[in-house]
This record gives C-alpha cells, sequence and structure tokens, in this order.
C-alpha cells in the first residue's frame, strides 16, 4: 500500500468518528419534551428545572433517541436536591445529589428504579464536588457498560442488566423536593 493512500485512509477514520454536537441551543427547550409538571425553563443560557413540594416532579427528555452515546453537560445546584440523568429510559439514572434513600449525597453513581437502589457508589465525589458552581458530568454508555467522569476525573464504571438498546436521555425534577438545578452546555457523541 502506497503512502498517500495510508495517509488518506488515516484521515478517512479520524474526521468520520462524530464529534460532541450540542442539543441544548441555549435559547430554548427546542429537541426537549416535558413529561409531569411544567418545571424547565430557559434563563442565561441553561435549562432550569425547579420544583416544590406540592409538585409532582418531572423529566425533560431529548426528543431524540440514542443507542451508544457520550453525554456531557455542567450543572450547578444549591442545597438539598434530588435530581439526575436518565439513560435510555426512565429505570437506569446517573444520579444528581442526594438519594431520597439514603438520605446523603450520591452524584455519579447509577441508581437503578427496579433494583430500588444504587448498585455501586462513584469514588472521590466529595472531593470533586464543587456545590453552587458549575460541575461537569461526563457518561459514556455504550451497551449495557456506562462510565462516569466528575470535573475531568473518572468516578464509577457499571455494567446494567436493566440497560435498553436505544432510547431519549432525560433531566430530572425530583417530586416531593423543593429543588433547583441548572444545566448548560449539554453535548452528546453518538458512538
Amino acid at each position: 500500500m502506497k503512502i498517500p493512500t495510508l495517509l488518506a485512509l488515516f484521515a478517512t477514520t479520524l474526521f468520520s468518528q462524530a464529534a460532541p454536537q450540542p442539543i441544548f441551543d441555549g435559547k430554548t427547550l427546542s429537541g426537549w419534551i416535558i413529561t409531569g409538571s411544567e418545571d424547565w425553563t430557559v434563563q442565561d443560557g441553561a435549562i432550569q428545572g425547579q420544583n416544590d413540594p406540592k409538585k409532582k416532579g418531572s423529566i425533560l427528555w431529548t426528543e431524540k433517541e440514542y443507542t451508544n452515546f457520550v453525554f456531557q453537560c455542567a450543572f450547578k445546584y444549591e442545597g438539598k436536591i434530588d435530581s439526575g440523568v436518565f439513560l435510555r429510559h426512565e429505570n437506569d439514572q446517573i444520579q444528581i445529589g442526594i438519594s431520597g434513600s439514603l438520605k446523603r449525597d450520591m452524584t455519579a453513581s447509577p441508581y437503578i428504579a427496579s433494583k430500588k437502589g444504587y448498585p455501586v457508589e462513584a469514588k472521590g465525589v466529595a472531593e470533586l464536588l464543587k456545590e453552587g458552581e458549575w460541575n461537569i458530568i461526563k457518561i459514556t454508555a455504550k451497551e449495557s457498560v456506562y462510565t462516569v467522569e466528575l470535573n475531568g476525573k473518572e468516578v464509577m464504571t457499571y455494567t446494567s442488566e436493566t440497560a435498553k438498546e436505544k432510547g431519549p436521555i432525560g433531566l430530572q425534577v425530583h417530586p416531593g423536593k423543593e429543588m433547583k438545578i441548572s444545566f448548560r452546555d449539554i453535548t452528546l457523541e453518538e458512538l
């Protein structure tokens, strides 16, 4: 094989990889579907989810469904919140904030609803998480394996027995909790 052919093959392979694409335009909820209470707004370039104890909670789902992907966003909150990112369906979630059942912070840990709990706990989160500031969470979902990075450091890998092959991604405002969380710089790279 000639050198120019090898270089062309390398360039084609390199550039055919999908780059992270924004899935939030910073202005509207276009491309998203609200289920539950109307708890979602866009303010200052961020999606804000806000709930009070009387509301039933809400999930903001992507209109599009995904198979294997890297989801990344910045999130910010203050106080006790119970939120998270749903992966392809409502059963598998990566927690953000305080677990309602454990009464402690389980950020970046998988919550599996059908198992009614957290099969593994993310490591080193207390040192990485910055309450009241923007944090970056990066979630890779490749088949049934979930890997989570928080502020640039890998903190958890879990193989889910309940992973779906394809589905939307959801952001949560937990029912019965007075809370507020913001999300911005939301991107997705399809694998």
